[in-house]
């Protein structure tokens, strides 16, 4: 249960990042469909533990320490090429919108130059990649308890204090914000774009653990974790929706609207979960391209965590409202991909009750 317990954590850990905590994916995803975003909330809280589940197991029957032979192996030899590309191309893609949403965070708390926050992202980004797999996964999950204490304060504070009605709701919201053209394909695509960056570091992480079946619960877990933070976030946002639209960080600003102490704490916990997610995508990306016992593991790592620097001048907002939905339409294909090797595995089960090794899934 320990292991499952902690690999919830790390895959919280590694899709909260700058878009979630600071509420701005929630708000174009959920928030920007009203209260109907709440529909959308449930479906991906489903979808999040099925797939975590699948993703983890697979690493963990696979005992993989990179994701290509999973792709692989639920892909084929032809598509499994084109997703693996993907997937190496998101991991990156993500890195570069972490290190952005930490120089937000700069500029907008503590009215530093933007620069001076990437900069300081990268560099214990870089640091930490260069340490074992245990370590990084233990270290991904460390942050995750403090960020859930904190937004049930804050959304608790802004239901408290909502000065409109909930019918009023749908009537505040700015349509231009959403990133899709209804909740459902909202909800879908939020999903798709998180499962398809943070696919190679699920399989990592069930790479590390021997059981299945406690690989499979964590992921199991930190769905759940997941649907629960988007829905009191959205909640959160919901009740000040005519404050937050258009602002870089709605939940830090919702923290500061609290409190100045409060806002100080959600800016050290949005950096830590910005920090977990960069870590997790950097160490992805360097173990798809190097592998991680390669002499020159740590000089590529520095590299490609430079590289990412440089791309993340496009800018916070800009990044996340092009690249994400982006990858979330590109990313059907994997969850098709992972449904059918589910499927499959159902089938199998009926000729066979027990599995590969003797180990069955769930």
């Amino acid at each position: 249960m320990k292991q499952s317990i902690q690999i919830a954590g790390a895959f919280i850990g590694l899709i909260v990042g700058a878009g979630f905590a600071s509420g701005q994916e929630i708000l174009q995803f959920f928030t920007s469909f009203g209260w109907l975003g709440i529909l959308g909330t449930m479906l991906a809280t489903l979808l999040f533990a099925f797939l975590g589940m699948n993703l983890t197991q697979l690493g963990s029957k696979m005992q993989t320490t990179s994701h290509k032979a999973v792709i692989y192996s639920i892909c084929g030899r032809y598509l499994g090429v084109v997703v693996d590309m993907m997937i190496t191309f998101f991991l990156f893609g993500v890195l570069v919108v972490m290190i952005a949403g930490a120089g937000s965070i700069f500029e907008q708390q503590f009215g530093v130059p933007s620069i001076v926050g990437s900069i300081f992202m990268t560099i214990i980004t870089i640091l930490t990649v260069s340490l074992n797999i245990q370590r990084v996964i233990s270290m991904i999950g460390l942050i995750t308890p403090f960020l859930l204490v904190l937004v049930v304060i804050i959304s608790g504070y802004s239901l408290a204090t909502m000065e409109h009605s909930l019918l009023d709701t749908n009537q505040l919201i700015d349509p231009q914000y959403a990133a899709a053209s209804n909740w459902g394909l909202g909800a879908l695509l939020y999903v798709s774009y998180n499962i398809a960056a943070g696919a190679a570091m699920l399989v990592v992480m069930g790479g590390a653990v021997k059981d299945e079946k406690t690989a499979g619960l964590g992921g199991i877990l930190g769905g759940i974790g997941l649907g629960v933070l988007i829905l009191l976030i959205n909640l959160g946002m919901l009740a000040k929706v005519e404050t937050i639209m258009g602002v870089d960080m709605p939940m830090l600003y919702l923290a500061n609207e609290l409190s100045p102490i409060v806002g100080m704490f959600m800016s050290i916990i949005l950096l830590g979960m910005i920090y977990n997610t960069a870590v997790g995508m950097l160490y992805a990306f360097s173990a798809r391209i190097v592998k991680p016992q390669h002499d020159k593991f740590k000089m590529f790592v520095a590299l490609f965590g430079t590289t990412a620097f440089a791309a993340s001048f496009i800018g916070f907002i800009t990044l996340v409202g092009t690249l994400y939905p982006l990858m979330g339409y590109l990313g059907f294909t994997l969850i098709a991909a992972i449904v059918i090797a589910w499927i499959k595995e159902i089938q199998n089960k009926r000729n066979s009750p027990v599995g590969i090794n003797g180990s069955s899934r769930f």
